[in-house]
């Protein structure tokens, strides 16, 4: 029995690691769909090309730091109970990977390439690792002081503070230091739209990640003894009411439709174990409309040039999900209790300040020292052929 225990154990989180893994593709084909189509291609490559970059950088250094494990040891080490420690490395690492996912979004059709790789290992080598180890954890006794001083940990169930709100929230920086795209915002104080490439590889994209989440949010359970289907039923909720307000605030458009149930999804990751559907729906609900509104106020009256609005897609939602686990998490909410809200508000305020310090440091050194920008003359001609020297439609192209 113990031995079946383990091969099941194995074999759930190594299927969470797979559906997790196939929300990387996800990634790809929402940025694909929603950047010009001079820049299709180079979505397509940074995705996979920066989750390589998170592997090795995470393997190495990134697993180390946040569960102190290394893989300094021989195979049959390695292979005890069924491998299941390098199974849960392997599911945690598609978490980390998301980070410089996230971001990729909100720098994209300017950055170069060589620098944001550098990034994404320094992110996901140190600065995701140290935060995941203290909600995860446990380092440095942050959990303990929570407790402490508020009567509850930071409850973070399946990551919309450690990997949402980090990686909206570190992005941000990145954004505001690259600077617009050129001509999005005319010194006559025009707006150009820049209005997405393709809506259907838009849509394809969210799909897969909205499919993949449940592989993110249940299966980050752990073992299968822990299963819960409240956490499945609790991700969808949140997902149809994410894209009920997105259609109605953002007036049926297909870009605020598709990013609706993602907004949800992201906020409902960190107390989708203890709420009651009903409150997973009001939380994947706000989510939309804080996406929405701010994505509006970014993009027309801030002018801040976040390609997929991954600051309030993922840095605020994430963050408003940190805290409505602590809202509809709790007893008096029709939740199971155990979370405390000042916790969540002060765990969350945590991860937020550590996100948007780091990524002022990372990305204002690489500015400095290497520079983040490809050239105006190779913003204009696209990044697919300034780095990968080739379109997405190469032949339909030569037809013409």
């Amino acid at each position: 029995m113990e031995q079946l225990k383990q091969g099941s154990d194995a074999l759930f989180i190594l299927l969470g690691a797979i559906m997790v893994l196939a929300m990387h593709s996800g990634f790809a084909f929402l940025e694909l769909g929603t950047v010009r189509k001079k820049n299709q291609v180079n979505a397509l490559v940074k995705i996979l090309v920066d989750f390589s970059v998170s592997t090795i950088a995470y393997f190495f250094i990134g697993y180390s730091v946040a569960y102190g494990v290394q893989f300094f040891s021989g195979a049959q080490t390695l292979a005890a109970k069924n491998g299941y420690d390098m199974v849960r490395f392997f599911f945690l690492l598609t978490f980390a990977a998301a980070v410089p996912a996230i971001i990729s979004g909100g720098i994209a059709e300017r950055a170069r390439f060589g620098p944001q790789l550098i990034a994404t290992a320094v992110i996901v080598g140190l600065v995701y690792p140290l935060f995941e180890g203290v909600a995860w954890n446990g380092m440095f006794g942050v959990q303990a002081w929570l407790k402490a001083t508020t009567g509850a940990e930071l409850h973070d169930f399946a990551g919309s503070i450690v990997v949402h709100a980090i990686g909206g929230w570190l992005a941000l920086p990145a954004v505001l230091l690259l600077g617009a795209r050129s001509n999005r915002y005319r010194k006559d104080g025009a707006i150009s739209a820049h209005p997405p490439s393709s809506i259907p590889f838009l849509a394809l994209g969210a799909w897969v990640l909205a499919v993949g989440w449940f592989g993110f949010n249940v299966m980050s359970a752990q073992t299968i003894d822990k299963i819960s289907g409240l956490v499945a039923v609790n991700s969808l909720m949140a997902m149809v009411g994410g894209t009920l307000v997105a259609a109605l605030l953002g007036r049926n458009d297909p870009g605020f439709v598709y990013n609706g149930p993602l907004a949800g999804l992201v906020a409902v990751c960190a107390g989708s174990d203890l709420m009651h559907p009903i409150g997973a729906l009001a939380t994947g609900g706000v989510a939309a409309a804080i996406f929405v509104t701010l994505f509006t106020l970014t993009q027309n009256k801030w002018k801040i040039d976040d390609v997929l609005g991954v600051w309030p897609l993922h840095g605020l939602c994430g963050a408003w999900g940190g805290i409505a686990a602590g809202i509809f998490g709790s007893t008096a909410c029709g939740g199971l209790g155990g979370v405390s809200f000042m916790a969540q508000l002060l765990g969350t305020l945590l991860g937020v300040a550590w996100a948007l310090v780091s990524g002022f440091v990372v990305y204002g050194a690489l500015k400095t020292v290497l520079g983040l920008r490809l050239t105006q003359e190779e913003e204009f001609d696209g990044a697919d052929l300034a780095i990968h020297r080739i379109s997405a439609t190469p032949e339909r192209e030569a037809n013409w």
